[in-house]
Order: C-alpha cells, then sequence, then structure tokens
C-alpha cells in the first residue's frame, strides 16, 4: 500500500472498528492504519454525554413528571372538593383519564421543545423559554382536542392543572440547577475545556470561566498559534498542549467536553469548518467566540447573505417607550418599597444613633445620566470624619484602582459593618429612584473624580441612570477588579432589557444574603 493512501491520525485516538470493517473475533484494528476508504464515516461516539449529565437529566425529567402529576391533583382538587371522582361519568372519566395522561404527555411536549438538551441546562433563561413553549403548546393541545373530539374535560381542571404544572416545572428546575450551581461551586460536574488562540485572549477567557462557576467549565488544555505558552498561561496554571493543528488530537486526548475557539486570524472558516468534521468523531462540543463580545440576547440574531451565516447586531435601547415603563416600573416600586421598609427605617435609625454620634443619613454627590451630579442618600455606616480619616488609609487600599476599599476599614462602626455587609445601608437609595435620578438597576453609580478619569469606553456607562442594584451587585461586588467591574457595567449598558432587569433583581437577593463582595 502506497504512504500516500494512508492518512494517520494521532496515536492516542484508537479504537476498535465496527463489525462491518473487522469480521467477529478478528483482532482489534487501529483505525490509525486503514486506508481512507475502508475508515468509517461516522463512527458513533459512546457516552456522548458525561455520567452526571445524564443524570442531571434524568432528574429533571422525574421532576417535570411529578409537576405535572402534582398539577393533575390540584386541578382535581379545586374542581370537585371533597367529592369522590366518579368514573363512570363522561366528565369524570374525562378527568382521571387526563391526571393518567398529563405526565408523560407534559414530558413529551418538554422533549419535542428540546427542553431537555444539555446545552440549554443550568444557565441562561433558555430553558424556561422552552418549558413557556411546551406549557403553552399542551394547553392549546387540550383545548384543541377538547373541542374537535367533544371530550367532557371540567375547564376548572384544566385553568387550574396546566398552570400548576407549569409553574412547579419552572421551581423544579429551578431547585435542580441551583443543586447544580453548588456541586460546580465545589468543583463537581465541571465540562472539560480546551481554549485555541492568542494566549492574550485565551488568558483572559480562563479568568473569566473561572470568576463564574455556574456555567461550569473547566479549561484544562491551551492550544496556541505556534503551540507556546506565556508567562501570563503560566501563571493560570493551565498546560498549552500543541498549536492549533492539534485541537481536535487535544480534545480527543484528554475526552474533552468543550472546545472553544477565540477569534484569531489562524482560526478562519475553512479552519474551523474542518475543526467540526475532526470533532464529530470525539465528545467535545465546538464553541466560537465571536469578536464582538459583551452583547448578548435579542440584539444578536444571524442573518443568511449570500449563503453566509452573518451576525445582525441591532443598536442598543437606550431611549424609547421601553425606557419610559422602566422609569414608571422604577418609581411605582421603590415608593412601595419605602412604604413597607418605613418601620425598619426608624429601627435602623434608632440604632445607628445609639451607635455612633452623628447623622443617620450620609450624603454623597455622585453621577448620573448624562454626567448629571446628584446627592445619593445611604445611611451613614462610619464615623463622622470619615473622610479626614481617608487621607491616612489611602495607601492601605484593596479596592480596583478607582475606589477605596479595606475589608477591615477601621471607619467603619458596629452597625454599620451589618449594614454593609447585607447591603441594608443602600436602601434609602430608594429615595434617589422615587426622585427620578436612579433606577432599581443599572451600573454603579460613580464618583465625580472617577468620572473625571474615565475614558471614552467607560462614559458609556453614563447613558444610562446608575442602579440600586446591576451585574456588579450581583457578580462580586468590591471582589471584583476595575477591568471586571466596568465590563459589566458596559455589558449592562448594551444589553438591557425588561428580563435582564427581573434577572438581576432575582439575583440581588442571594448575592445580599450571601454577602459576598461587600465591605
Amino acid at each position: 500500500m502506497a504512504a500516500e493512501d494512508v492518512r494517520l491520525l494521532p496515536a492516542q485516538r484508537r479504537r476498535v472498528i465496527d463489525t462491518d470493517v473487522a469480521p467477529p473475533g478478528a483482532a482489534p484494528v487501529d483505525e490509525a492504519f486503514l486506508p481512507v476508504g475502508r475508515r468509517p464515516r461516522s463512527a458513533p461516539v459512546r457516552g456522548r454525554l458525561a455520567r452526571w449529565q445524564r443524570e442531571y437529566v434524568r432528574t429533571i425529567v422525574v421532576a417535570d413528571a411529578v409537576a405535572a402529576l402534582l398539577g393533575a391533583l390540584a386541578g382535581w382538587a379545586v374542581r370537585f372538593g371533597d367529592a369522590p371522582l366518579h368514573t363512570g361519568t363522561v366528565s369524570g372519566l374525562s378527568v382521571a383519564w387526563t391526571m393518567v395522561l398529563l405526565p408523560p404527555v407534559w414530558v413529551l411536549a418538554m422533549l419535542l421543545f428540546r427542553a431537555y438538551e444539555p446545552r440549554f441546562l443550568g444557565v441562561g433563561s433558555e430553558e424556561f423559554q422552552k418549558v413557556l413553549l411546551a406549557g403553552t403548546t399542551v394547553v392549546a393541545a387540550v383545548g384543541t382536542a377538547s373541542w374537535a373530539f367533544q371530550l367532557d374535560v371540567a375547564r376548572g381542571f384544566v385553568v387550574v392543572a396546566l398552570p400548576v404544572a407549569g409553574i412547579l416545572t419552572v421551581l423544579g428546575r429551578l431547585a435542580v440547577r441551583r443543586l447544580l450551581h453548588r456541586r460546580r461551586a465545589a468543583g463537581q460536574c465541571m465540562q472539560s475545556t480546551v481554549v485555541a488562540g492568542h494566549p492574550q485572549a485565551v488568558a483572559a477567557l480562563v479568568r473569566q470561566v473561572r470568576r463564574n462557576t455556574d456555567h461550569g467549565l473547566r479549561v484544562d488544555a491551551i492550544c496556541t498559534p505556534d503551540g507556546r505558552s506565556t508567562d501570563e498561561l503560566d501563571a493560570l496554571g493551565v498546560p498549552v498542549l500543541g498549536d492549533l493543528n492539534r485541537i481536535a488530537a487535544v480534545a480527543g486526548e484528554l475526552d474533552a467536553d468543550v472546545v472553544a475557539t477565540l477569534t484569531s486570524p489562524e482560526l478562519d472558516g475553512p479552519v474551523l469548518r474542518r475543526l467540526g468534521w475532526e470533532l464529530e468523531d470525539t465528545r467535545a462540543d465546538l464553541i466560537v467566540a465571536p469578536a464582538l463580545t459583551d452583547v448578548v440576547g435579542p440584539r444578536v440574531v444571524i442573518r443568511p447573505v449570500s449563503g453566509l451565516p452573518l451576525l445582525h447586531v441591532d443598536r442598543p435601547e437606550l431611549r424609547g417607550v421601553r425606557h419610559v415603563g422602566k422609569a414608571l416600573f422604577d418609581r411605582g416600586s421603590a415608593a412601595l418599597g419605602l412604604l413597607l421598609l418605613s418601620p425598619l427605617f426608624l429601627l435602623l435609625a434608632v440604632l445607628i444613633k445609639l451607635d455612633s454620634p452623628g447623622p443617620v443619613f450620609f450624603r454623597q454627590t455622585r453621577v448620573g445620566r448624562d454626567g448629571r451630579e446628584f446627592q445619593m442618600v445611604k445611611f451613614r455606616s462610619m464615623v463622622v470624619d470619615a473622610e479626614r480619616l481617608l487621607i491616612d488609609l489611602r495607601s492601605r487600599s484593596e479596592g480596583n484602582g478607582l475606589l477605596f476599599k479595606m475589608r477591615q476599614d477601621p471607619r467603619v462602626t458596629r452597625v454599620g459593618s451589618f449594614l454593609r455587609r447585607y447591603s441594608v445601608d443602600e436602601l434609602p437609595q430608594l429615595f434617589n429612584v422615587v426622585g427620578g435620578s436612579m433606577s432599581l438597576v443599572g451600573p454603579r453609580p460613580p464618583l465625580p473624580k472617577e468620572v473625571a478619569e474615565y475614558g471614552d469606553d467607560l462614559r458609556r456607562r453614563l447613558l444610562v441612570k446608575p442602579g440600586l442594584t446591576g451585574l456588579w451587585q450581583v457578580s462580586g461586588r468590591s471582589d471584583l477588579d476595575l477591568e471586571e467591574s466596568t465590563r459589566l457595567d458596559l455589558q449592562y449598558v448594551e444589553n438591557w432589557s425588561p428580563a435582564f432587569d427581573v434577572m438581576i433583581l432575582a439575583k440581588t437577593a442571594q448575592a445580599v444574603l450571601g454577602g459576598r463582595g461587600a465591605y
């Protein structure tokens, strides 16, 4: 056989060929030494999903079925109360069959709408969007079937059972997701990842992945254009196992779950297409990071042009009707919050006065939308002459460069330490929200001296109102460095939406109760 008729694969990727190539009982054949024409075109990948992924999916399937069953029981209880279910009647028989069929139909609908695909599970909102679509489809299907076949299904039963099943499904998935995030924070249930690209971009990705373990990516290997490491990569402790020609081989050797490629001239369209082909014989999914980062959600859509899948990026929504709705929601919610929290405000005012002399509230000039200054209000958490004492403490700052922060700041009072740990000192900013100078969600309100040092990029933070909470609040607060804080603020400005605000507000409670990064 001529040498040019044999295409060698990496020595580490050896397997036994299926029986259509090697007869039963034959010795194992090394695929690397088979002629191209005899090599299987698409060898099946055994164990496509990791064991923890299969267990996670099974848990969600069971949770969805239980949610549907509980929804059916709730519908029966509301519709029939304490009366026994008489299956001898047409109505009773229909309800009984509905209770039996709802769990499998519910799970089947989730399956058809791809609500069990691992790439949609664990993070993001796509999982719940698919749950919503599947639940809506079941409601429509039940209504259509009931009308078409003249089924005597009790409307009260259906109206209660299906919404309850939907709510319990979402709650069940949230509970399972939370457990997954806890395990990932402990280093479990992670996806082995190979990252390819230029060292500086790869290092930035590795740091970002390590900051947020919820996504479950663990970078185990790196491939660079020349196959060499740098001091920056060495400091991260991730080995460089080859150049860009060995990406698929490295993924096979490590049995990686994910291959992530970063934008570089060497990884152009044809190269990525061939890489996708090579990864078909591995368990690794291919993720391509576009050059445009921190632009997500509905702003980015695939727009086919002359057969090319191009990214269409909408303009950020900085004005318009939705911002008017946001302002109305902010002010109304803040006013209601002040009313409900007034007893707490009174209690905290007394504690602050008893703890140290001085005013209850602390006012400070901050910069808001379009560079307008305003007086931000907080509960006083420091001694009265804190600004004077700052001069002697400036050299001991543990902040991110622009901000002065100390984990054990001697200026903080005893009550103030509690207020700052759980962000209770921020609650008076609800007055700023009612007044219109702040929003419930937005970038952190900067000091004038910070704004004076802003470049063109940072000034985009001033296109929206600062917020009482934001991505900075739910992502680590004072533990974040300047680069990450800036990136999160700009990400919010570029991708604002009502759903984004709801997500941040939901995460704020968890971040505040945990107290991480608050000092």
